[in-house]
């Protein structure tokens, strides 16, 4: 994320490195497996969020591991436990808040007993990872507030270079495996900026109190000591925590975010059933026959068909296929809790920026891109530009609508610089049209997995805690 800085987020790369692994054969068996998520268990939980700029995430050394094979005690521990009947989980109805500045990070208790651990929620990313450590504690040492120590967990085990997973019949590119030197099971992201976030597949417990917690869940073991966060996987592949868990729908409100004071405003998120659903409107998540053989689709995001763009009170000229996948993907609408900006391919942004141009063009600043991709920035009073431009409408089936008023479609990106927030897909170098967080402003966004839709609500955010 070199050029990006924190702007873009994780989803988006993720989404990167599986398009360029993924081939025809791999696709079509990853894609029956994510079809397997049979939604058969209500599952509600409720966690505070905190939201922080990202880093980048630096290749990890592994020579930390030998205190994950050292935890394979627990694994043992469960062998012999074999024939015991697992104990489902309990439906969890949890409340609480969440900041947001650019990324949604989620604090939620892992192991036994319980470490809290800081994850970015991330609804275009499969795979969920943390960030562990290698340090060997003293007795009675309380429980690490930032990266997890394994040691301290009962329910900690890793991955041997033997299980199905670390080598599947057929190779998954989404979730690159390796077998390192320890015969424990290797995993490897490399990121849109070349940089690298790598460590050990295990598994463990989300542990929310004495009595509930989940099944052991295929989790990453980061090996990247200068990072404290990681990633909550939750889009629709077969390892993710919504997977694995068997969710059937989850839901966040992201609240208005007001300039880059340190001030951070407050949003709710729910895993589970969300009191508020009642008043949602409701748009289907589509799907492609074909989609496992389109290079530049991902059949594991949360494809939703967009219809159109109004600015002001004119509908833009653009054709509903362009928002739709073509014969190689291209084109494919997804929404995405981990990028921050919205992102169109050239056809559809071209007819934006035009529209912009037309009614605001005197205060653009010209010869401007900020973070190499949005190049619609003003110097101007943001208020008064806001009002030129107007109120922005997102147009998706069964007459649903995601409405920015004119106060809010432009980003202060610091120094009295402000920029609508809609870049170029192109210069992230996708052919997706990408709904970011920036545009869920005041919204209740719920993945409704069992029905398989993605509901919308007006909120005050900043109420929803």
């Amino acid at each position: 994320m070199a050029s990006f800085s924190p702007l873009f987020f994780l989803s988006l790369i993720f989404f990167f490195s599986f398009h360029n692994l993924s081939s025809a054969a791999h696709k079509n068996h990853h894609s029956k497996l994510t079809k397997a998520t049979v939604l058969d268990h209500s599952f509600s939980l409720s966690f505070p969020l905190t939201s922080a700029p990202l880093s980048k995430h630096a290749s990890s050394e592994t020579s930390f591991l030998s205190s994950l094979a050292s935890s394979s005690t627990s694994t043992k521990k469960r062998n012999r436990n074999a024939g015991e009947k697992v104990k489902q989980p309990l439906p969890y109805d949890y409340k609480s808040s969440f900041k947001y500045s650019m990324a949604l990070i989620v604090s939620l208790p892992i192991g036994t007993p319980p470490q809290s651990q800081q994850m970015v929620l991330d609804t275009g990313s499969q795979l969920s990872w943390i960030q562990c450590n290698n340090k060997s504690p003293s007795p009675r040492t309380a429980p690490p507030t930032t990266m997890f120590d394994p040691s301290l967990s009962s329910s900690f085990s890793v991955l041997p270079c033997t299980h199905p997973m670390c080598k599947p019949r057929i190779p998954d590119y989404s979730v690159p495996t390796s077998c390192d030197q320890k015969q424990l099971c290797h995993y490897s992201y490399f990121y849109a900026d070349g940089t690298l976030a790598e460590g050990n597949l295990v598994r463990e417990k989300f542990t929310f109190s004495s009595s509930q917690s989940t099944p052991p869940l295929v989790l990453g073991c980061a090996a990247d000591s200068s990072e404290d966060k990681g990633i909550l996987g939750m889009n629709q592949g077969r390892l993710s925590f919504a997977s694995q868990t068997k969710l059937q729908k989850f839901s966040y409100c992201v609240p208005v975010r007001q300039g880059q004071g340190n001030i951070m405003p407050a949003g709710g998120f729910y895993l589970g059933q969300n009191p508020n659903s009642n008043t949602f409107q409701y748009i289907d998540l589509l799907t492609f026959a074909n989609g496992q053989r389109m290079p530049n689709f991902d059949p594991l995001a949360y494809t939703i068909g967009l219809v159109g763009i109004r600015i002001g009170t004119k509908k833009l000229n653009i054709s509903e296929s362009v928002f739709r996948p073509d014969g190689g993907g291209s084109g494919q609408t997804m929404i995405d809790s981990g990028t921050q900006y919205t992102f169109l391919v050239e056809e559809a942004y071209n007819k934006v920026r035009e529209e912009v141009v037309r009614l605001a063009g005197p205060k653009l600043k010209k010869g401007y891109v900020y973070g190499g991709s949005l190049d619609m920035c003003f110097d101007g009073n943001p208020v008064e530009i806001g009002q030129l431009i107007g109120d922005m409408v997102l147009e998706f089936e069964k007459g649903v609508e995601i409405f920015v008023n004119k106060e809010r479609i432009m980003d202060d990106m610091g120094n009295g610089v402000h920029c609508l927030g809609i870049g170029r897909s192109q210069s992230l170098g996708v052919a997706s049209n990408i709904i970011g967080n920036f545009h869920q402003q005041n919204l209740w966004v719920e993945f409704d997995l069992a029905n398989r839709r993605v509901g919308f609500g007006k909120a005050d955010c900043s109420k929803s805690v």
